[in-house]
């Protein structure tokens, strides 16, 4: 599953909050419809099973409530995405990672086999469709995150190549899965943002901590034995660069995943090296963009919402552009892609209630279109204009109406662009608006429990009734320009 992730320390960020924000992509040629909606402990399994992997795992007793971002339709499991539990702890999983063949051939990846030619079944490991479902009700802080999800990936093993953050009100930690079973942890520091974009990204790790003080790192308790067995640290020094020693640096990645960290790196740090011409610091198909920047001033909602959405505008690589050279446009994969699932930007704010400092922002579609809307995540349910989505086509949820505005929209970019662009300014203006009003209402009010629920869910929906009403006007207005485009059009009226 192709995706980006943009983590954000506390000390980074404008108010304090850490972030951790990532798109679902889907794979080339295909779009999963996607919901926003709480699952209830009662709704939570004793025991899990995959649906594509066929894994069985025995759940601990007592989960928690926590927000999700489920596929629509469950033909291929929940793939829960995101979301934050009841206690304030948050995950995104999963950015599928890359790595090589001396890894892989290591420690393979757990497949599953079906029943063939009388051998038994065979169950595979756990993979995206599982991670947030197995995890994140049964956590604590972000730290707990890690040890459970490594504990399972040692127990269970993995089909795949993922990349999983954890987060709560003081740290941000990312977890790379290593082969089949071995994986690392890294802290995001507290002044710093960390990039991924579908690639292995830890460019550095100190071992001796991982396996003592675990202040910064940690990782699967045999990944010394593992790497000196099998020669794949490439230092001369005797320091580990994760990113040499597991990932990739195929011709595909210049392509596909190190243009989405260049771009977003020169448009957070603009000033701190040189990104274009001859003497670049760094180009887009560079192997080592660092995996972590201090920004050049704080991070906002509005910074992450910009370069997630990107298409590589102001560079010669813009699809929309109508300057340079047309050989250089769209020759890299944006990262506001047309096969966008959705946008998870978890903000969890300090100095507030725990009631109200977990804000869920969520987008659905082609993130080059669509708007940025906060909720609060402490609820029991969330809104039907954003928990409905099915495979019908229809405008009364976000993510299919966002589908269809992004559509058109992209078919006469330069019309609509416009109208876009006041569309997603004006909601998440009013959505701050209806946000302060509530914090304050919650705040001062020393309103607490079922009663402080309640509110939060009556500001929820007040948010979907808003971005409901501006969703559908925009619409309106694209497909207006786009009608007047068709190609069957004629100047003559009947009148």
């Amino acid at each position: 599953m192709s995706c980006t992730t943009i983590l954000a320390g506390k000390k980074a960020t404008y108010d304090g909050s850490t972030f951790a924000a990532r798109n679902e992509d889907s794979g080339s040629g295909s779009f999963m419809p996607k919901k926003f909606i709480v699952v209830s402990p009662s709704e939570q399994p004793g025991k899990y099973r995959s649906v594509l992997s066929h894994v069985e795992i025995e759940l601990p007793e007592h989960p928690m409530r926590y927000t999700a971002m489920p596929n629509a339709t469950e033909k291929e499991g929940i793939w829960a995405a995101a979301g934050v539990n009841e206690v304030n702890v948050s995950m995104t999983a999963t950015e599928t990672i890359t790595s090589n063949e001396r890894v892989l051939g290591a420690d393979p990846l757990v497949r599953y086999l079906p029943e063939k030619d009388g051998q038994e079944e065979q169950a595979g490991g756990i993979g995206e469709e599982d991670i947030v479902s197995i995890t994140l009700p049964y956590i604590r802080s972000a730290r707990e995150g890690v040890e459970r999800l490594g504990m399972l990936l040692e127990k269970y093993g993995t089909y795949e190549m993922n990349g999983i953050a954890f987060q709560d009100m003081e740290e941000v930690w990312w977890l790379e899965t290593i082969g089949g079973h071995h994986w690392i942890a890294k802290r995001v520091p507290d002044d710093a943002y960390v990039i991924m974009p579908n690639q292995l990204g830890i460019d550095s790790f100190d071992l001796a901590d991982a396996l003592g003080e675990k202040k910064a790192h940690m990782c699967s308790a045999d990944l010394p034995r593992f790497i000196e067995e099998n020669h794949l640290s490439l230092s001369f020094d005797g320091t580990l660069n994760p990113r040499e020693a597991f990932g990739s640096h195929s011709d595909a990645d210049h392509i596909y995943n190190t243009p989405r960290a260049w771009f977003i790196a020169r448009y957070l740090n603009p000033h701190s090296f040189r990104w274009d011409g001859e003497n670049a610091d760094f180009r887009p198909e560079s192997d080592d963009i660092p995996w972590s920047f201090v920004p050049e001033r704080k991070l906002t909602v509005e910074d992450v919402k910009y370069v997630l959405s990107a298409h590589f505008q102001g560079t010669p690589y813009d699809p929309y552009a109508k300057y340079g050279d047309p050989a250089k446009r769209g020759c890299f994969r944006p990262i506001g892609i047309n096969r966008n699932n959705f946008l998870s930007l978890v903000q969890l704010r300090p100095s507030l209630l725990p009631e109200l400092c977990a804000i869920e922002w969520v987008a659905f579609g082609s993130n080059v279109f669509n708007a940025f809307v906060p909720f609060y995540a402490n609820v029991n349910r969330t809104p039907d204009y954003m928990a409905n989505t099915g495979e019908r086509v229809t405008t009364e949820n976000f993510y299919w109406a966002n589908r269809l505005l992004g559509a058109l929209a992209d078919a006469q970019f330069s019309l609509c662009k416009s109208h876009i662009e006041r569309y997603q300014a004006a909601v998440p203006i009013e959505g701050y608006r209806i946000l302060h009003e509530y914090d304050e209402r919650i705040g001062a009010g020393d309103v607490r429990g079922g009663d402080a629920v309640k509110l939060l869910e009556e500001a929820n929906e007040r948010i979907a009734v808003m971005v409901q009403e501006k969703t559908d006007d925009t619409l309106d207005k694209v497909l207006y320009e786009a009608s007047c485009q068709m190609k069957n059009g004629f100047s003559r009226s009947d009148a």
